[in-house]
């Protein structure tokens, strides 16, 4: 998986190498937990930084962190303590039209808290809608496949280029 992780890095770091141009993106993402953690977890509240490359005129790539943290819920009178991450990650996006932007991240999620999160495998598609010229609205699915389960959420947000 390490090796896969690797590959994918050096791909976007790649591209990025090659491209003219970039640009700074950052956003902000509230969600609601899915799956294996929707019982114990409220809802997850994320943001991510990119920098992304020009690859073609509708296709960019390049490197992205972020941060995601999954609120605990009181589960049968005991408190589940927050989980968080730091996901590093290859990011790509596809211009479908000039208002349309379909995405994926794909890395590595860091495990932060709580002892013994030791993180795993990130992934995170997204769809993008332009309300303006530097700003979007994301619908996005995130995940960190864990030991044991998987940390994911669906969320909606929005991301603001600077």
């Amino acid at each position: 998986m390490k090796k896969f992780l690797l590959t994918i890095a050096m791909v976007a770091f790649g591209f990025a190498a090659n491209a003219q141009d970039g640009e700074f993106n950052a956003g902000v993402n509230l969600g609601l937990p899915t799956g294996d953690v929707s019982d114990a977890y409220s809802f997850a509240v994320s943001a991510e930084v990119n920098y992304l490359f020009s690859v073609s005129d509708d296709f960019k790539v390049g490197p992205s962190l972020g941060f995601a943290n999954f609120f605990g819920k009181d589960v049968g009178g005991v408190t589940v303590d927050s989980a968080s991450f730091l996901p590093l990650a290859a990011a790509g996006r596809f211009a479908v039209s000039e208002e349309f932007t379909l995405g994926a991240d794909l890395g590595y999620g860091i495990g932060i808290s709580p002892d013994g999160n030791d993180g795993g495998f990130y992934y995170r598609p997204m769809v993008g809608y332009n309300i303006a010229e530097n700003i979007m609205l994301q619908a996005t699915y995130s995940g960190v496949s864990v030991n044991g389960g998987t940390f994911s959420n669906i969320g909606l947000g929005v991301m603001f280029g600077l």
